[in-house]
């Protein structure tokens, strides 16, 4: 360069406006368990460099969904002692939906050999129960109707009447067990006596969940107004239901409700014999009564549903308690695929869903960032977590839905 002149060498203001406001984590303290997995405090601040010194801000002045989390996950040393099991016992059932169970027992962690299950008190346990399938049960006409939803035969006239007559034609060809079909009421007991009997038979029923692949519902005469129950099957299934019986009073306000994930349907007048379809595999009655001993009997059948409705990582849980890990997803199945998790418990029963870690990534690009989206079935809320949230969610109702996407 040297044939061309240069230039005097010169310095020029740059931009003096202060940097955005960012986190700033200080080392994290000590760890709260002193072996195992425990969590350590770190201290998030909000500061903002002004002229070389950094100045502390108000949070919200910094992008909320990057704020590390204030405790981490830590391990001091590998416990002396740990929980073990057994393995898992084979399922309850022979066909349909069971459970399997397993022992638990302390053991110390270097020589292996158990010891008393005191000294594991303070670790957490993992669930020794869980729920299992040992595929469709064969249909079987007068399998013994659910715990609760037999219906108690009441000692016919000796000489059948029209009613009688009618009824009896009502149920030809249904394949309906013979102790599912509503008897005369005897002379002489009045709606009182009948009342009390119909409670006998249906106490119980009230907010339970049935799994099985068929049975038969009594809803009469139950001591609440409101009465809910649930029916739930595999993911590949769909519930059909036949209203056996109503004495539903229409003009005092007395109803029923049939909702599922893909339906939903009220009715009173001219519920008999009518058919009801839940197109996916679950399927909640809510029955509305006013007069003692009113109610519906119900019967319901599971079949392989005729659409497909669901992915093929999707999954479907019922029962008290169990784990979601987030789905692995196929090469093929393509960044379209959403992937869900359907959680079903009995109606009187409600969900809670602990995350006890996450990571999600970071969320520097704002078209594709990794999130978990919870729903509350009963009022169609919905939450989305990303980033590294330790979240308790809580429902309302009995349903959830988890979808996890990207």
């Amino acid at each position: 360069c040297h044939p061309v002149p240069k230039p005097e060498s010169r310095m020029e203001v740059c931009d003096l406006n202060p940097c955005p406001p960012r986190w700033k984590v200080t080392p994290a303290g000590p760890c709260s368990s002193s072996c195992g997995l425990g969590l350590a405090v770190q201290l998030v601040t909000c500061v903002q460099i002004r002229q070389g010194r950094e100045v502390l801000q108000e949070e919200h002045l910094c992008p909320v969904a990057e704020k590390p989390l204030t405790s981490v996950p830590c391990v001091i040393r590998t416990c002396s002692y740990e929980w073990s099991f057994s393995e898992w016992s084979e399922c309850s059932t022979s066909c349909g939906n069971g459970i399997q169970t397993r022992q638990d027992f302390c053991l110390h962690s270097l020589t292996r050999k158990r010891v008393e299950p005191v000294l594991c008190r303070r670790f957490p346990k993992a669930s020794v129960v869980r729920g299992c399938s040992s595929g469709p049960c064969p249909e079987q006409v007068g399998t013994r109707p659910p715990p609760g939803a037999e219906l108690q035969p009441v000692t016919p006239a000796t000489h059948p009447t029209a009613a009688v007559a009618a009824r009896e034609e009502r149920y030809k060809g249904l394949e309906v067990p013979p102790s599912a079909v509503p008897r005369e009421r005897t002379k002489g007991g009045g709606e009182e006596g009948a009342a009390k009997r119909c409670f006998q038979c249906a106490a119980g029923v009230c907010g339970n969940l049935f799994l099985n692949a068929t049975g038969v519902i009594n809803m009469t005469g139950v001591e609440s107004s409101d009465c809910t129950v649930a029916i739930g099957r595999p993911l590949q299934e769909e519930i059909t239901l036949r209203i056996l019986e109503s004495s539903l009073n229409c003009s005092a306000g007395e109803v029923v409700l049939f909702s599922g994930r893909m339906m939903w349907r009220t009715g009173c007048r001219k519920l008999p014999l009518s058919l009801i379809n839940s197109r996916t595999n679950t399927l909640i009655v809510k029955q509305r009564v006013v007069l003692p001993g009113n109610g519906v009997i119900l019967q319901y059948n599971s079949r392989t549903a005729t659409k497909k409705y669901y992915q093929d990582c999707d999954k479907q849980l019922f029962g008290p308690q169990g784990e979601i890990v987030n789905p692995v997803q196929l090469p093929d199945q393509g960044q379209e695929v959403v992937c869900r998790t359907f959680i079903d418990v009995a109606p009187q029963h409600r969900i809670a869903i602990r995350a006890l870690y996450t990571d999600l990534g970071t969320e520097g690009n704002q078209t594709h960032f990794n999130y978990i989206l919870v729903r509350d079935v009963s009022t169609m809320k919905t939450m989305v977590f990303h980033g590294k949230q330790q979240f308790l969610w809580q429902s309302t109702g009995s349903q959830a839905e988890i979808e996890f996407h990207e």
